[in-house]
């Protein structure tokens, strides 16, 4: 096995990466305490996805848990449950992961457990047509199977009725010409209704396979031994290993996108959205993390007291900003909820004030979000669940947790000059799609 040692930031022993021959990598991390967290994160999600299976990712995470050939469905999680255990998965575009956070428990017993539970969970899942449901019509108002696949459907239903799902999904599709990232993740009824168990299982055979697939261990044990047990229940029996394609990477739009739609609701709500650096430029991602935390971020952000705190009559009920990290470039948002007679006036505020962004940032707010930074930074390694979600994201996002070490370094020698260059090459208006949804009545 290939062996890396990483100095990660606040912890007190290096990181140890192992690259087994089969290309799975195995990551531990040393965290005192009686807590322990096992992940594996997997190199899919909607990016692997087109207009045929979208959501098959997430309906196939809900679909792991439903039993092995060992297992019937429900014993993992009842099993870890009831040890304490914190039991979770999770799908965006760029990947999936899977963890249990638990104590470690007498000699170690529950530990060894929870890792031959995920273990399998992961390499043998059985995808059984009776937990997920038989294709059906949509439009059969008399189907009322309430397995997992109606699950799906309804928690599409209820996400596709949100406001700010509607505004973020119209933005994201016209952020995107060609690359899939311009899905939405969790999918579409019509397809997953008539998804097959084929089909899934069929998916997560050529994705679920050992160069895709990145298992953390975070907590105090001794590595030899945890590195031995990895290995000895990630048995993947010569399973086949599948290069991820790579994609063309979409240029920002160099016009203004409008896009406007309208639905029940009684105030206005808009996104403007900008593609901006890939998430291994650490620089660009730090300085937009700080443009995000000077403009929107909270109560104190610009736009909050110059829109709202500071204005007599404002004409927004809401206003902020998001950033989401992606391996194919990141997305930078300035989301409001306003007052719809309003529009016009509204949209142009927001302009101006991602104007002055680009030449006004003051000492003060630089230095308050770069202490705030650092903060996050250091809070991300307090637990076991927190570091491992770090380690999984830097692993599959940025495709190297190496990057790690130079991070607090990058964020110490930046400039408001390196913040205000930022912000000019990523916030022009002509790279922005502008996404508004307003009542339909």
């Amino acid at each position: 096995m290939k062996k890396t040692l990483v100095k990660y930031p606040y912890l007190t022993k290096d990181v140890e990466i192992y690259e087994r021959e089969n290309g799975h990598k195995i990551v531990l991390a040393h965290k005192e305490g009686g807590m322990v967290n096992i992940s594996s994160w997997v190199r899919t999600g909607s990016i692997n996805e087109d207009d045929i299976n979208n959501g098959i990712s997430h309906f196939l995470e809900h679909l792991m848990f439903k039993g092995t050939h060992k297992h019937k469905a429900g014993y993992f999680d009842r099993t870890l449950e009831a040890k304490g255990a914190i039991v979770n998965a999770a799908t965006w575009k760029d990947y999936t992961f899977y963890y249990v956070t638990l104590p470690k428990g007498e000699g170690n017993k529950d530990f060894y457990e929870a890792i031959e539970l995920h273990a399998d969970m992961m390499l043998d899942p059985v995808l059984p047509e009776e937990e997920i449901g038989s294709e059906f019509d949509l439009n059969d108002e008399n189907v009322k199977d309430k397995r997992e696949r109606h699950v799906v459907i309804e928690e599409i239903r209820m996400r596709k009725d949100q406001p700010w799902s509607k505004v973020y999904n119209a933005a994201n599709n016209k952020m995107y010409k060609k690359h899939p990232y311009k899905r939405d993740v969790i999918g579409t009824p019509e397809i997953i209704s008539q998804v097959s168990q084929k089909t899934i299982m069929d998916y997560y055979k050529k994705h679920y396979t050992p160069n895709n697939v990145t298992t953390i261990v975070v907590g105090d044990f001794n590595h030899e031994e945890i590195l031995e047990k990895v290995c000895k229940e990630f048995d993947w029996k010569n399973r086949e290993n599948y290069e991820n394609p790579k994609f063309e990477i979409d240029e920002p739009t160099n016009h203004t996108i409008y896009v406007e739609d309208t639905a029940s609701v009684n105030t206005g709500f808009l996104m403007f959205g900008y593609l901006t650096a890939p998430a291994n430029n650490v620089k660009d991602s730090i300085l937009m993390d700080l443009i995000n935390i000077i403009l929107g971020d909270g109560d104190s952000s610009r736009l909050n007291q110059n829109l709202i705190e500071k204005v007599e009559e404002p004409l927004f009920n809401y206003v902020g900003t998001d950033y989401y990290q992606f391996r194919d470039g990141n997305n930078f948002f300035v989301e409001a909820n306003f007052k719809p007679e309003k529009k016009d006036e509204a949209i142009e505020q927001l302009k101006q004030e991602i104007d002055k962004i680009k030449t006004s940032i003051t000492e003060r707010e630089f230095k308050k979000a770069v202490k705030k930074t650092k903060a996050q930074f250091a809070n991300n390694a307090e637990t076991v669940s927190e570091i491992a979600d770090t380690i999984g994201s830097y692993m599959t996002v940025c495709n190297n947790l190496v990057l790690i070490e130079d991070y607090l370094d990058i964020l110490s020698n930046l400039t408001i000059e390196d913040a205000q260059d930022a912000a000019k090459r990523y916030l022009n208006i002509n790279n922005a799609v502008i996404s508004v949804l307003m009542p339909s009545n």
